[in-house]
């Protein structure tokens, strides 16, 4: 391909930004997931444009931005101007120079009268490192990229790739995002770094992409093994290899497994980020109980209790990618009673059981959604919105009326105030005791509430 179209709700402000940049002796170009996602015909009207500036001397290009639009400066030493207006970052092309073992320790000097080939050699990939000059969207392709792009590769640049070990790990979201396979080179260079020094919050960044954009996890993840970065992950680790009983489990190991679920789990997202990165770790979590619980007995490989074991292997593997608590207190429960669907539908499980069900799970939509992704994780790997555990429950929460909250308490504070009681640790007592007793059925209204305290309190 010679050129792309420059076009989309970002167009005309880098149209705007090559006109006064020509003004001024310089050429502008669009380079990175712009044009990466435009040649993959995925790009989305709302992705940011990364615009680089060559020839335009750094003062200049401000002065003559700021005239136009109105700009942030972003980075050490200002090396981006962020259009506020608009999803557009314009940059000239750095030189960066390592300078500690921290992600932080680089030395980066905006250098406009560089190559365009020595500017795409810092970029990580090279289908990263394509260039679309502006107005006309010419084709600038250093490293092959484009060819890279129609052969579903995924390969480094230079060996600058080591310099940022995050990078690791944007080739494991990329690869499960785009179903590219990562070159070997770049498989063996990855197995060179390590993870030490990264910021937890950049390398959770990485995994919410992957949870939240991947569609290929046996790429993405299986990349992550071949290059040996599952010893920062032991949880994960020891996944591979941990046997499955073959008759419910034709698949293989729990990892293989567990790939098959996020694969499952992809095909269904809500398209609300919040819940998808909460079922999505909980996909990914739910068997991390298996490795310390399967035992073989009787010729058969069993995992008792791998639920309830999860748990804290669960919430360790989670605290050390964040330190979001909502994320533990959403996620744990789900691995905790991924089961329970299954147990619930044959044991045609009560009322009461349902509430409670409810109240330790917070949503039991997403409890039925983890179920069906594990379920779509075997033979024939099938993905069907729902099942038949999976819609008696849902039913039956809908008619409770806590498919996607805890049960609200009927009985508040305030009606015990009213009732006569005076403030103090009886109060909450009661209260906690009503709760339970709504739980089980023993009333569904605030004279019900009242009429049980008469008698209970």
């Amino acid at each position: 391909m010679d050129a792309v179209r420059i076009e989309g709700t970002n167009a005309n402000p880098c149209l705007r930004i090559a006109e006064l940049v020509k003004r001024e002796g310089g050429h502008a170009f669009l380079v990175g997931g712009w044009v990466r996602d435009t040649l993959l015909n995925v790009r989305k009207a709302e992705v940011d444009a990364d615009v680089e500036v060559f020839g335009v001397p750094p003062g200049k290009l401000l002065k003559i931005l700021t005239s136009s639009f109105s700009c942030d400066l972003y980075g050490k030493s200002f090396q981006v101007i962020k259009l506020k207006d608009h999803p557009v970052d314009v940059s000239l092309p750095r030189r960066e120079r390592k300078t500690g073992g921290r992600h932080k320790d680089f030395e980066t000097v905006g250098d406009p009268d560089m190559s365009i080939h020595e500017a795409a050699a810092r970029r990580d990939f090279t289908v990263n490192a394509i260039y679309a000059r502006l107005p006309d969207g010419k084709i600038e392709d250093p490293f092959q990229g484009v060819e890279d792009l129609e052969n579903k590769i995924l390969r480094h640049t230079t060996e600058r790739f080591c310099e940022d070990p995050l990078r690791v790990l944007r080739a494991m979201q990329f690869s499960a995002r785009f179903g590219f396979r990562v070159h070997p080179e770049t498989v063996a260079l990855s197995r060179s770094l390590t993870q030490d020094g990264l910021s937890s919050e950049r390398v959770f960044d990485e995994w919410k992409k992957l949870l939240l954009k991947g569609t290929n996890y046996t790429l993405g993840l299986g990349f992550l093994k071949d290059c040996g970065w599952l010893q920062f992950y032991p949880e994960l680790e020891a996944l591979d290899g941990c046997e499955q009983d073959p008759e419910w489990h034709p698949e293989g190991d729990v990892w293989v497994h567990t790939l098959h679920c996020l694969d499952s789990f992809a095909r269904n997202r809500s398209g609300d980020e919040w819940e998808d990165l909460v079922v999505g770790l909980a996909v990914l979590c739910h068997d991390m109980g298996k490795p310390s619980t399967t035992i073989h007995k009787d010729g058969r490989v069993r995992s008792p209790g791998h639920a309830r074991e999860g748990v804290e292997i669960a919430g360790d593997f989670i605290q050390r990618l964040t330190n979001q608590k909502q994320l533990l207190k959403e996620v744990l429960p789900l691995v905790k009673d991924h089961m329970a669907p299954l147990e619930f539908f044959n044991n045609q499980a009560g009322d009461s059981a349902i509430r409670r069900l409810a109240d330790r799970v917070i949503r039991i939509d997403r409890l039925i959604r983890v179920a069906v992704a594990d379920k779509g994780g075997r033979p024939p790997f099938l993905q069907p919105k729902s099942m038949p555990e999976g819609d008696w429950l849902l039913e039956r929460a809908q008619a409770l009326e806590v498919e996607d909250s805890a049960p609200k308490p009927i009985l508040h504070g305030r009606h015990l105030l009213e009732f006569g009681f005076k403030p103090g640790p009886d109060l909450g007592r009661i209260l906690k005791a009503a709760y339970e007793a709504q739980i089980d059925g023993a009333f569904e209204n605030i004279d019900g509430a009242l009429a049980w305290v008469r008698t209970n309190a």
